[in-house]
């Protein structure tokens, strides 16, 4: 039998990444703004994440506006949640039971 590690998703090997898809439950669509504060991190790690998520095809984004103000919207897809599954599954087969 395999080790768990091998299920790791690479994509969601740093904090920012998997934090950003684990905030994005089915159903909720945050703003860059909100994602950020919720994070506690900065634009640039906040970007950088969701750029990585979307290549991968976990996170899906609408751009447009409130008020007159752009706004960016982020939402995970039904592959990233599947993959965030995956990924603290294979977690959990590794830290066993601590």
């Amino acid at each position: 039998m395999a080790h768990p590690r091998h299920d790791l998703d690479p994509a969601l090997l740093t904090p920012v990444r998997l934090s950003l898809l684990a905030a994005l439950p089915e159903g909720i669509e945050l703003d860059f703004a909100a994602l950020r504060d919720l994070l506690e991190t900065d634009d640039s790690a906040v970007s950088k994440g969701i750029v990585h998520l979307q290549d991968q095809g976990y996170v899906d984004i609408t751009k447009g506006y409130a008020g007159t103000r752009p706004r960016t919207w982020v939402s995970s897809t039904a592959k990233g949640r599947r993959a965030l599954a995956r990924h603290m599954a294979a977690l959990r087969a590794i830290a066993g039971d601590l």
